[in-house]
């Protein structure tokens, strides 16, 4: 079969045109770039709610979160994203040390799933007693705008 470069010169229009267009090609073409970049962008919020949490900061907290937020406590507890700021920045107790060890990101389109293991230690303001905590977290972010935005939280003790 013999082929010349008219024959050949569609199908390299078409290639070139669906480079340009997002979401007109495979998914495998454009997928790990943008799956890298975000889930940098996720790994960083994750950070970022990691020192929010240790320093109570309710301002950083509200940025990370989303309005709808549902966080889950390991003792069942459920908040909304009002009252788990209110409760983390509520001053009645200090958080010694938190780590987010092994710390696992997928990014699947708008919507990231994190997980993770808790390791931290807290003191009591009231009394200085001390408390361990060993969790294994599960953390969904959903993209908003630009902004990755924590949707939801659930954890189990270890």
């Amino acid at each position: 079969m013999n082929i010349d470069r008219r024959q050949l010169a569609l199908p390299a229009l078409a290639l070139g045109l669906l480079s340009i267009v997002p979401g007109l090609i495979a998914p495998a073409f454009i997928t790990p770039a943008l799956a890298g970049a975000d889930e940098d962008a996720v790994a960083k919020n994750v950070e970022a709610f990691r020192k929010a949490q240790i320093s109570a900061n309710a301002e950083a907290l509200a940025a990370l979160c989303a309005a709808e937020l549902s966080y889950s406590h390991s003792d069942g507890r459920v908040e909304d994203k009002a009252t788990f700021i209110a409760n983390a920045t509520n001053g009645k107790s200090k958080v010694l040390s938190l780590e987010y060890q092994d710390t696992k990101i997928a990014v699947v389109g708008p919507a990231a799933i994190v997980r993770f293991h808790w390791v931290g230690e807290a003191e009591a303001v009231a009394d200085g007693k001390k408390s361990s905590t060993n969790l294994h977290i599960l953390m969904n972010w959903q993209k908003q705008g630009a902004d990755w935005k924590l949707l939801s939280r659930a954890s189990t003790k270890l």
